[in-house]
C-alpha cells in the first residue's frame, strides 16, 4: 500500500467513535477511501459522513439538563446547561 496521509478533513472513525474512542481516519489516494489504523474500518467519504451523523444521536442532549421527567408518556423537559451552574 502506498504512503497514506490524513485527508483534507480529519474524519473520526465511525466504528471506533461508537465505542467512545476518538480515532482519526487516514485517506488512501489510490483507492479514494478512508481507513482506520486501529480497527480496520474503511469506506468512501459519503459512508463515513453518514455513519458519523448516526453516531451523533448519543450526544445530542449532552449540554442540556433534565428539569422534569413529567408523567408517563410525556416528554422530558430540558433546559440548556452552562458550566458552573447548579
Amino acid at each position: 500500500m502506498s504512503q497514506s496521509s490524513k485527508g483534507k478533513l480529519n474524519y473520526r472513525c465511525p466504528s471506533c467513535f461508537m465505542r467512545d474512542i476518538d480515532m482519526d481516519m487516514f485517506f488512501d489516494e489510490e483507492k479514494k477511501e478512508y481507513y482506520c489504523l486501529r480497527c480496520g474500518f474503511h469506506g468512501q467519504e459519503e459512508e463515513v459522513l453518514r455513519l458519523n451523523e448516526q453516531a451523533k444521536y448519543r450526544y445530542k442532549a449532552m449540554k442540556k439538563r433534565v428539569v422534569s421527567f413529567g408523567e408517563d408518556n410525556e416528554p422530558l423537559i430540558m433546559k440548556d446547561h452552562k458550566a458552573g451552574e447548579q
